[in-house]
């Protein structure tokens, strides 16, 4: 082990870096874009449903092809990695966030209107507060998933902890499969678990009881 931490240790911490780098990026830019498309599908539902199950066409297309078909256009950068990721992390939270502000009971955004509220004022203080909870839960879906996807990093020469996994299937050496693996999926619960103290510390006290 102290052999293995001498010869790989600062190459393992700086993949760790990478792979966090594009996970952060690619889910803050998704997160962005699922939102504000979740927030105009909710006033066109009937758009909503050519949209989502466009979008969740995304999923079903092969990482390794995706990203590929990506390095043939855009090359061997960073906006390779983003691109994909982002694309992959869109849906989860596009789907949670576009559900959570449907289910908002009418009764809420009338008492809004009835207060002198705006349409931008109920969304931002009405309908986004108590779609929160499934906001956060697509959020953490999305984050999750990405560590995983980013892992594809490496197949275009990008780094990451995937460059590990691929060296390591390649050379039958299951030391450093596991220099790549393990510290992808404890990155995978730490996310999950900041993403989810955040959604706690974001609700309301009545939000909360209902959870709990």
């Amino acid at each position: 082990m102290t052999d293995f931490f001498q010869m790989y240790g600062w190459k393992l911490a700086e993949a760790v870096l990478v792979h966090l780098y594009y996970v952060v990026i690619s889910v803050a830019l998704a997160f962005i874009i699922a939102v504000l498309m979740a927030v105009v599908l909710s006033r066109l539902p009937r758009l909503s449903r050519v949209i989502l199950p466009a979008v969740s066409v995304s999923q079903t297309i092969p990482g390794i092809v995706f990203i590929g078909v990506l390095f043939i256009f855009l090359g061997m950068v960073p906006l390779t990695v983003f691109t994909a990721l982002t694309i992959y992390a869109i849906f989860p939270i596009l789907k949670n966030t576009y559900v959570g502000i449907m289910e908002v009971e009418p009764q809420y955004k009338e008492a809004a209107l009835g207060c002198g509220m705006s349409a931008r004022q109920t969304l931002c203080m009405v309908e986004l507060p108590l779609a929160a909870p499934a906001i956060f839960t697509g959020l953490k879906m999305s984050c999750v998933y990405t560590v995983s996807w980013a892992v594809l990093a490496s197949m275009i020469g990008l780094g990451g902890l995937g460059e590990f996994i691929y060296i390591g299937v390649s050379t039958n050496n299951n030391a450093l499969i596991l220099a790549g693996a393990i510290p992808a999926a404890v990155m995978a619960v730490i996310l999950s678990y900041c993403i989810e103290r955040l959604k706690i510390r974001s609700l309301t006290w009545q939000q909360r009881r209902e959870i709990q």
